[in-house]
C-alpha cells in the first residue's frame, strides 16, 4: 500500500489502473462497496487500484466555516483501505489552481494524462471541477470518450434501514456518542489519535492511571464514559474512556482521560491512538471518592468485556 501526495514522483506501477475519486472521510460500509468493485476492475484491467483524494478537504478552502470535523486522518485511512484491497492512495494537495479547472480540464489532466486511467468508480452524487459542475453524466461522457469503463454505485443502505451510510450520518451518531451505531457502519470502530500529556494524576491517586490526550484532531465522540482499545504502537489493550469533566472535584473543563486495562508505565509525550466501541454512561459527579472508584471498577470491568467481546467477534 503506497501514499503519494503528488502525481509527479507518481509509480509508473500505479498508473493504467481502476480509479475512484472522492474523500473517503471515514471509510465506511458504502466505501468498502466502491473499494471492492475498484479493486474487481484493476484486476480486469491488470492495473492498479487506485484512490485519489483532496488533502485537506476543498471545502477548507471554498467555505472554511462549512468544513465538518474530520472522522479520519490521512494515514488512517491510507492503512484502512489498504485492507479493503486498494493499492495506492493519492492525497493531492487542494490548491486554488486544482479547484478552478474545469470539469474537462480536470478530467484530461488528472484522470487521462497523470493517472491514465482505465476503468473508474464513482457514487452517484459525484462532483468535480470549478463549481462542481461536472456530475455522473458529464463523468460518462468523458471516459465514453476516451474508452474508459465507468460505474455508477448507488448508495449503500443497510439491511432493514432506509437511511443510506454516509460519512455525515455516522459524524452525527459521533458527536451524539453513539459510537456503537457508529463502528458498525465504518470499516472498523472509530478511533481517534492524540498526545499524551500531564493531568491531574488523579486517576493514579485512585488506582485507575489515565492518559491525558490533547491535540486531536478529529471529531471527539460526546461527553461520556466509554469501552474501547488503546493502542500503543503495535500493542493494544482494552479501555476504559472518559471525556467530559470531572465533576466530582469541581472540575468543568473537558478532557479526553483513558484508562488501559493492565499497561504499566509511562506514555507521556507519545502519541497515542483509541478506538471506541461503545458507550457506557453518563459523566455524573459521584457523593465522595470511594463511590466514584465504585464506579470506576464498574466502568474497567465492562470495558473488559466488551473488548473481549469485539476480539471474539474478529476472530470468528
Amino acid at each position: 500500500m503506497q501514499l503519494y501526495r503528488d502525481l509527479d514522483s507518481l509509480s509508473a506501477d500505479f498508473r493504467g489502473g481502476a480509479l475512484t475519486i472522492g474523500n473517503f472521510d471515514g471509510v465506511h460500509l458504502g466505501h468498502a462497496r466502491i473499494a471492492q468493485l475498484i479493486r474487481q476492475r484493476a484486476d480486469e484491467v491488470g492495473g492498479p487500484a487506485v484512490v485519489f483524494t483532496f488533502d485537506p478537504h476543498p471545502v477548507r478552502l471554498l467555505r472554511p466555516e462549512l468544513e465538518p470535523p474530520p472522522l479520519t486522518w490521512t494515514r488512517r485511512k491510507v492503512e484502512l483501505l489498504g485492507k479493503l484491497g486498494i493499492d495506492a492512495v493519492i492525497a493531492y494537495p487542494t490548491t486554488r489552481d486544482l479547484l478552478n479547472l474545469s470539469p474537462e480540464a480536470f478530467f484530461e489532466q488528472i484522470v487521462v494524462q497523470k493517472m491514465a486511467a482505465k476503468a473508474m468508480v464513482e457514487g452517484p452524487n459525484f462532483n468535480f471541477g470549478k463549481d462542481r459542475a461536472g456530475d455522473t453524466n458529464t463523468l460518462a461522457e468523458l471516459c465514453h470518450k476516451h474508452g474508459m469503463q465507468l460505474d455508477i454505485l448507488q448508495p449503500f443502505t443497510r439491511p432493514g434501514e432506509t437511511e443510506f451510510v454516509s460519512s455525515s450520518r455516522i459524524r452525527k451518531l459521533v458527536a451524539a456518542g453513539d459510537v456503537k451505531l457508529a463502528g458498525e457502519m465504518l470499516t472498523e470502530p472509530y478511533r481517534i489519535r492524540g498526545m499524551v500529556t500531564h493531568g491531574a494524576a488523579r486517576g493514579s491517586q485512585l488506582g485507575f492511571p489515565t492518559a491525558n490526550l490533547e491535540a486531536v484532531d478529529t471529531l471527539v465522540p460526546a461527553i461520556g464514559v466509554y469501552a474501547g482499545i488503546g493502542y500503543r504502537g503495535d500493542e493494544m489493550f482494552a479501555a476504559a474512556i472518559n471525556i467530559g469533566p470531572n465533576p466530582t472535584f469541581g472540575e468543568k473543563a473537558r478532557k479526553i482521560e483513558v484508562h488501559m486495562i493492565g499497561f504499566q508505565g509511562s506514555i507521556y509525550g507519545e502519541p497515542l491512538e483509541v478506538s471506541f466501541l461503545n458507550r457506557l454512561r453518563d459523566v455524573i459527579s459521584f457523593s465522595d471518592v470511594e463511590a466514584l472508584k465504585k464506579q470506576l471498577d464498574i466502568d474497567v470491568q465492562t470495558a473488559i468485556k466488551t473488548f473481549d467481546e469485539y476480539q471474539a467477534t474478529r476472530d470468528l
